[in-house]
C-alpha cells in the first residue's frame, strides 16, 4: 500500500516564480529514471523468483518508484509547460532496457543484490533530500520530501532483506564493500545520461554521454551538503556490515564529501564549456 497518493500533493501551490532553471533538467530526467521502475520490478521477481515474500514487496515497491516518476514528471510540466513527458519517457523505454528475465543477479548472489538495492535507495533518499532542502518551489519541495521518506523506506527494505539473505550465502565485508563501490561507480553509466538526453535534448539531437552525464552531474552535484554525504556513509557502512557511526565511517564521509567535491567542479566545467561553445556556435556572424 502506498503511503502517499499523487493527489495528495498541493498542485494549487505550484510558484513558477520560485523554479529553478537549473533544477527543471534535473527533474525531467528524474521522472524517466524513476518511472522506470516497473522494469526493476520485474527484474527483482525473476532473480528472486522462489521468495513469494520478497516478490510482493518488490511489486510494492515498483508501485512507489512509477507514482515517483509520475509526480516529478507532472511538476516538470507545469514547471515547462511545452515538455511531453510520455513522449520523452517513451523515447527513453526505447534505448534503454534492463533484462527483466534475468535468473541470476548481475552481482553474483541475491545478498549482493541487495547490497546494490541498498546502495540504490541510499544515493536516492540523499539526492531527494538535497534537493528539497535546496528549492523553494513548494510544491517540488513537497513532492521531494515524499519521495525521499519512501527511498530511506527502501533502503530498510532491502536491507532487511539483506540481512536475511546473509544468514543464508555470507558473503564477507570486502565483497559487499566491492559491490557497494561498483554501484556507485555505474552512475557515471547511460541509465542517468541517456535519461538526461531523452528528457531535455530535443528529438533528433545525437546522444552524448560525456555531455549528457555533465549535463546532469553538473547540476546535480551541487545541491548536496556534507550532512548529506554523512548521513549516506553512515547508510552505506550499515549495508557492508560496519559500524554506521564510528571513526572511520566519519572519515570516509570527509573523504566522499571531498571527492563529491572534485568531481562536481570537474563536471560543472564540462558543463559551462559546453555552454559557451553552443552560445559562441549559435552567435551571427559579424557583418
Amino acid at each position: 500500500m502506498k503511503h502517499w497518493h499523487i493527489d495528495d500533493i498541493a498542485w494549487d501551490s505550484f510558484d513558477a516564480s520560485k523554479v529553478d532553471p537549473e533544477v527543471v533538467p534535473l527533474v525531467k530526467a528524474a521522472a524517466m529514471v524513476e518511472r522506470n521502475g516497473g522494469d526493476y520490478g520485474l527484474y527483482l521477481n525473476s532473480v528472486f523468483a522462489d521468495d513469494p515474500d520478497f516478490r510482493a514487496a518488490a511489486d510494492r515497491w515498483a508501485v512507489e518508484e512509477i507514482q515517483h516518476g509520475d509526480a516529478l514528471g507532472r511538476w516538470a510540466t507545469l514547471a515547462d509547460s511545452g515538455w511531453d513527458f510520455l513522449s520523452a519517457f517513451d523515447r527513453y523505454r526505447s534505448g534503454f532496457r534492463i533484462e527483466t528475465d534475468r535468473t541470476i543477479s548481475w552481482r553474483g548472489s541475491r545478498s549482493g543484490e541487495l547490497v546494490s538495492r541498498c546502495m540504490v535507495e541510499i544515493g536516492t533518499s540523499s539526492y531527494y533530500t538535497a534537493l528539497g532542502e535546496a528549492t523553494e518551489e513548494p510544491v517540488l519541495k513537497q513532492i521531494c520530501r515524499q519521495i525521499a521518506a519512501d527511498e530511506y523506506r527502501h533502503f530498510k527494505l532491502f536491507y532487511d532483506h539483506l540481512r536475511r539473505y546473509l544468514g543464508r550465502e555470507n558473503i564477507s565485508h570486502l565483497q559487499r564493500l566491492r559491490i557497494a563501490l561498483g554501484r556507485v561507480g555505474e552512475t557515471e553509466d547511460d541509465e542517468l545520461a541517456f535519461a538526461f538526453h531523452c528528457s531535455n535534448d530535443p528529438p533528433g539531437v545525437s546522444y552524448e554521454h560525456d555531455r549528457c552525464l555533465a549535463g546532469y552531474m553538473g547540476r546535480a552535484m551541487g545541491f548536496y551538503r556534507f550532512h548529506h554525504v554523512e548521513r549516506g556513509m553512515g547508510m552505506m557502512f550499515k549495508a557492508i556490515g560496519l559500524e554506521p557511526r564510528g571513526r572511520l565511517s566519519a572519515l570516509a564521509a570527509r573523504g566522499a564529501w571531498r571527492l563529491l567535491q572534485w568531481r562536481y567542479a570537474r563536471y560543472r566545467n564540462a558543463l559551462l564549456k559546453a555552454a559557451n561553445e553552443n552560445a559562441r556556435g549559435a552567435a551571427p556572424a559579424a557583418a
